[in-house]
């Protein structure tokens, strides 16, 4: 891996600056944002195509740009990244050991986990969505879903979510994965499937899929996607600041297009720091 080509390097460079700054000849800028580590762990999700996806040739995802950018502007360049795959399940626990320092992995702001942990951003406005095929010409609004087949994937419930409150004629049917499901969608064993538009623009957006899907546009709840740290951290301050950053040089439109591009998400606009949306 590339990460542990460069470990002495950046050892050598590390205790280099560590004389510096005993020296007084040091200006600070490593030990304040970088926190004097020669290293950063970022926890991101591994299988969300768009988002934060382990590929054969490195990380790739919107996720994966935001956090490297947070990541250079507290002082890290990309070789001095360490990332871990942060499940949903496990990522309070993560932070309250300690583990990353921060995670971005399409994590949701939300009052129960404010209590366990703190956010940066939000730095993305997600909505939950539904993706249809490209020449679907009946499914126009979630009341459409009524006697549609709906992919239901296991641990989610946002299928369930829709057949509760939106359309309760829909037919869930059940698969074991996002990924599971397109091809269902594509054939037409199911006529849509649900989660977050973001997500839904990712998987849309592979290759493979390039053309053969649409997003809804429904926008049937708020999803502020934030970066967790660690109760209490003081990077929370740090990496809204480079957030801001990443909106004002248009970096964050960049990472957008080149992310979610090829299935015409259209997103909302760059979020204000601490603008939760309800």
């Amino acid at each position: 891996m590339k990460l542990r080509k460069v470990t002495a390097a950046s050892a050598t460079v590390f205790a280099l600056a560590l004389t510096a700054t005993a020296c007084g000849g040091g200006d600070g800028d490593n030990e304040s944002s970088g926190g004097g580590k020669d290293k950063i762990t970022i926890g991101i999700k591994f299988d969300q195509p768009g988002l934060g996806q382990k590929t054969p040739q490195g990380y790739a995802g919107f996720d994966v740009d935001v956090a490297t950018y947070v990541a250079k502007k507290l002082g890290y360049e990309e070789n001095q990244i360490e990332w871990k795959e942060a499940k949903s399940g496990d990522r309070e626990t993560m932070l309250q050991r300690g583990d990353v320092d921060f995670i971005a992995a399409t994590y949701s702001i939300t009052p129960e986990r404010e209590e366990k942990v703190d956010f940066a951003g939000p730095y993305l406005l997600a909505h939950q969505d539904v993706l249809l095929r490209a020449d679907d010409d009946k499914i126009k609004s979630p009341e459409d879903l009524n006697s549609a087949k709906l992919c239901s994937v296991t641990g989610s419930t946002s299928a369930q979510n829709v057949k509760d409150k939106l359309a309760p004629k829909a037919q869930l049917q059940p698969y074991p994965t996002y990924s599971a499901c397109l091809p269902g969608l594509q054939n037409g064993a199911v006529d849509a499937l649900t989660t977050d538009d973001s997500i839904l623009a990712g998987y849309a957006s592979q290759p493979q899929f390039k053309g053969k899907f649409k997003l809804g546009g429904f926008k049937m709840t708020n999803e502020n996607y934030g970066i967790g740290v660690k109760k209490g951290s003081d990077l929370k301050d740090k990496i809204n600041k480079a957030l801001e950053d990443m909106v004002s040089d248009k970096s964050w439109d960049k990472a957008v297009k080149d992310n979610f591009g090829p299935a015409n998400y259209q997103n909302e606009p760059a979020p204000k720091i601490g603008d939760i949306k309800s």
